[in-house]
C-alpha cells in the first residue's frame, strides 16, 4: 500500500510547483499519478490497480466521502498541511462504465503562496486603473490561467478599505479580510440568491466567481448599474469575445455599455527559464468600442500580437510560443 509518507511527496511536488491538480487515473497497469503544473502534465508515478483503490479510499474517507460508493460522481475536501502551512484540497471522483474509479485533487492555494510573474510589467498598473472606476470589469481565459488569483490580488491591494463580497463555486481561496459566500444549489444558494444577499449587505466590490447564465450576468449588470465595482469571470476563447457572450447571455447592450469599464482576457505561458508567466490582453476606454462593433468580435487586439512580438525579441518565450497563443 502507498505510505502517508509518499502520497505526502507527491503532495509537495503538487506545492513546490505550483500545480492546479494532482490526477490518479486508472490505466490497464494499474493507476497513474499526474500532476498538472500549468504548463504541462506530468506523469510522476505508476502504481498498482490495488494501491490505487486504497490510496482512493483513503483520501475519501479524509474528504468525508462515501468510501462504499465507486460509480457516482462524489465531491469533498481536505485541509492537508504542506511546510506547516494549510492547503485546500478539492477532491472530486467518479466510477466509469467497468467500474474503475478516479480522483481528481484540486489545490487551493492561499493568496500569499500563489506566485507568477507578469511578461509585460507595466499591464499591472493598467488594470489597477481600470478597477479604479466602478462599473463592471470581466475577466476571461482558460481554466487554470489564473483569473480568480488576478482578481484577488487587485482587490487586496486597491480595495483595502473598501467591504469586498466574494461569490463562488466553490471558494476558491480563503482571504479573511473578504466576505466570502459559496453556491449551495440544495440550500438554494445559487449565484443570483446570493447576488440578491449581497446587495442588501452593501459591499463596495463583488467578486463573482463565474457568469454562467442569463440571470447571474444580468444580475452583475444590475450590481455595477447600482455603484457597485464587479468583478466577475467569464468563459470566452479571445478577449473580443468576452462582449459577445454577455450579448448571448441576453444583457442589454445599452445597460453593458454604460456599466463595462474593462476585460481583461489572460494566459499563462511558458517562459524560457522553465517557469510561467501571466500575458494580459487589455480593453478599457475608447477600445471598449471597438468590442461592440460585429467586424471586431472573436478577435485579439493588436497589442497582444505585439506583446507576444516583444517577449519573444527579448527572449522571455520562445518564437513557437509566440506564434501558439497568437489568437489567445
Amino acid at each position: 500500500m502507498i505510505s502517508s509518507e509518499k502520497f505526502s511527496g507527491y503532495i509537495l511536488q503538487c506545492v513546490e510547483s505550483q500545480s492546479s491538480d494532482l490526477y490518479i487515473l486508472p490505466t490497464n497497469k494499474g493507476y497513474k499519478i499526474m500532476l498538472n503544473s500549468q504548463i504541462q502534465l506530468t506523469t510522476v508515478d505508476q502504481v498498482t490497480k490495488e494501491e490505487g483503490n486504497k490510496l482512493i479510499t483513503y483520501l475519501k474517507y479524509r474528504a468525508n466521502m462515501a468510501v462504499s460508493e465507486h460509480r457516482r460522481p462524489q465531491v469533498g475536501a481536505i485541509l492537508w498541511q504542506v511546510n506547516k502551512q494549510a492547503i485546500n484540497l478539492r477532491l472530486s471522483s467518479v466510477g466509469d462504465f467497468q467500474g474503475n474509479e478516479s480522483l481528481v485533487i484540486r489545490f487551493i492555494y492561499p493568496l500569499g503562496q500563489l506566485r507568477g510573474q507578469q511578461l509585460v510589467s507595466q499591464q499591472w498598473p493598467q488594470l489597477e486603473q481600470i478597477i479604479s472606476r466602478r462599473g463592471l470589469v470581466l475577466f476571461s481565459g482558460p481554466m487554470g490561467s489564473g483569473k480568480t488569483t488576478t482578481m484577488y490580488q487587485l482587490a487586496k491591494n486597491c480595495c483595502q478599505s473598501q467591504i469586498v463580497m466574494t461569490i463562488e463555486d466553490p471558494v476558491e481561496i480563503q482571504e479573511p479580510n473578504f466576505i466570502q459566500l459559496q453556491v449551495n444549489e440544495r440550500a438554494q444558494m445559487d449565484y443570483e440568491q446570493l447576488l440578491k444577499v449581497g446587495l442588501r449587505h452593501r459591499p463596495d466590490v463583488f467578486i463573482i466567481g463565474e457568469i454562467r447564465d442569463t440571470m447571474t450576468a444580468n444580475m452583475a449588470v444590475k450590481a455595477a448599474l447600482s455603484g457597485h465595482l464587479v468583478m466577475a469571470t467569464i468563459h470566452s476563447r479571445n478577449t473580443f469575445g468576452v462582449i459577445n457572450r454577455m450579448l448571448q447571455l441576453e444583457v442589454d447592450a445599452s445597460y453593458l455599455e454604460q456599466v463595462i469599464q474593462g476585460v481583461c482576457y489572460q494566459r499563462l505561458l511558458p517562459t524560457t527559464d522553465s517557469q510561467f508567466a501571466v500575458l494580459y490582453d487589455l480593453l478599457s476606454e475608447s477600445q471598449l468600442q471597438m468590442a461592440f462593433e460585429k467586424n471586431n468580435l472573436g478577435t485579439m487586439t493588436t497589442e497582444w500580437g505585439r506583446h507576444l512580438d516583444q517577449c519573444s525579441q527579448e527572449n522571455k518565450i520562445t518564437r513557437t510560443t509566440a506564434n501558439k497563443y497568437q489568437w489567445g
